[in-house]
């Protein structure tokens, strides 16, 4: 008995020390994470996060369900039923081949939406209302309102309505410049039309492409919260209930979520809605140029000490970038300052600063680093084939041949031992199937 009681106390000591380690411990991990300054959610004393629904409270009255249709005239049965002779022959009319014309059907699509000003403007995408002949809006307090298209853009696939009502509620637009990867993120929308669902995830990835759609301005933020078909322009929510991006696309062998949703961030949102609402249309910059990635290999034969910048396979004749003296082999390194990392951003860039902007591009030639003056055109998605990528080119992997090329700089004839003055194209890639 005596053993047994010194066992059990025993036992009971050791219970009690790891319960005491893991207060210790879990109480400097959250007062590493400043619990409560960034996370608008239910705490514990201890500093664990079990709830989001303050948070939700906030942000799901400003989260719309948004319904679109057109009428779309069904298929004729009978491929002669409106040729004059067949009409005459059998009496006129397609009655007179036992059927009715062609009825008359609605196609109806479903998606989500985002209040961003209290008299009424909604942020949704351009391919949930695209051909819609008539638009309603669907409030959580059961309200219902016929919706007005102010503009749509469909290279960034954003559109903006209005409904006439007013001292609606909101969501505060966050700067998505400032979201880190691994923060938690709350997705918000109608999937599937079974109504307004919360799910929660983490930023996976900033600053991708997808090409699932236009794909001419792409920056999005990618996710894991689940997000499904009916959740295109439903809000993504930071925790302190600001919008962070629009919910756009999902990447699906099945078309059902796998943890890999894209949203289009809120600055890129904020821009094209401040331009749709004030004209209809979003105006953007053209520097008129090709350019391509530049990899290691490309690097050295620049005289790049590091991959940076990227490298301008062929420039516009009478262009912007051709006027102020851009020439083909330049590595465009930084964009008014900042560093140029790769065509998208670039792209995005200078986009965003508009027609007509003077921006300041720096530059590397013949190893030496330059500074250039560009007044920006503007972006004319038909211009040619060559700047059809958010206007500025990039350049393909390998073409209808198969092969990558790039510039013969005089750095490019140093290194393949030929004469410095040598013009042309060198094949850097070739693709075996090609």
């Amino acid at each position: 008995m005596r053993r047994q009681g010194i066992v059990l106390l025993v036992c009971m000591l050791l219970t009690a020390c790891n319960r005491n380690e893991n207060r210790n411990t879990n109480g400097a991990s959250e007062g590493r994470m400043a619990p409560g300054q960034n996370i608008a959610g239910h705490i514990e004393p201890a500093g664990n996060i079990v709830s989001y629904a303050d948070t939700v409270d906030r942000v799901a009255p400003a989260v719309v369900t948004v319904r679109s249709a057109k009428r779309v005239r069904a298929p004729q049965q009978f491929p002669f039923m409106n040729d004059p002779f067949f009409n005459w022959l059998f009496g006129g009319g397609p009655q007179s081949f036992g059927g009715q014309r062609p009825p008359v059907a609605e196609e109806h699509a479903l998606g989500s939406g985002v209040i961003v000003r209290p008299d009424g403007y909604i942020l949704t995408n351009d391919h949930v209302i695209d051909g819609a002949e008539e638009i309603s809006v669907d409030l959580v307090d059961r309200r219902t309102f016929k919706a007005k298209l102010v503009g749509a853009d469909k290279p960034s696939d954003l559109a903006v309505l209005k409904i006439e009502a007013n001292n609606l509620p909101v969501l505060p637009l966050g700067n998505s410049d400032q979201v880190r990867v691994g923060d938690v993120c709350l997705a918000v929308g109608n999937p599937l039309g079974i109504g307004e669902t919360v799910t929660a995830g983490i930023i996976s990835a900033k600053g991708r492409q997808t090409d699932l759609s236009d794909g001419s301005f792409e920056d999005f933020l990618q996710t894991d919260a689940p997000i499904n078909q009916g959740n295109s322009g439903g809000a993504l929510v930071n925790t302190r209930g600001e919008l962070i991006g629009i919910n756009s696309q999902i990447l699906s062998p099945n078309g059902g979520n796998i943890g890999i949703g894209f949203a289009i961030p809120s600055n890129m949102a904020k821009t094209v809605m401040e331009q749709l609402i004030a004209h209809g249309k979003v105006s953007r910059g053209q520097l008129g140029v090709t350019v391509q990635y530049i990899n290691s290999d490309l690097a050295a034969s620049l005289g790049l000490k590091q991959v940076q910048g990227v490298l301008v396979s062929s420039v516009q004749a009478g262009g912007p970038a051709d006027k102020a003296g851009i020439k083909q082999g330049d590595v465009i390194l930084q964009f008014n300052g900042t560093a140029v990392n790769d065509v998208n951003t670039l792209r995005n860039e200078v986009a965003s600063a508009g027609a007509g902007a003077d921006v300041t591009l720096t530059i590397l030639r013949d190893g030496k680093q330059q500074q250039i003056r560009v007044k920006l055109g503007e972006f004319n998605p038909n211009a040619t084939a060559s700047m059809q990528r958010g206007g500025e080119g990039r350049g393909a992997p390998s073409g209808r041949l198969g092969i990558q090329v790039t510039p013969v700089t005089p750095d490019v004839a140093s290194q393949l031992g030929i004469p410095r003055n040598t013009q042309g194209l060198a094949v850097i890639a070739v693709d075996p199937s090609g």
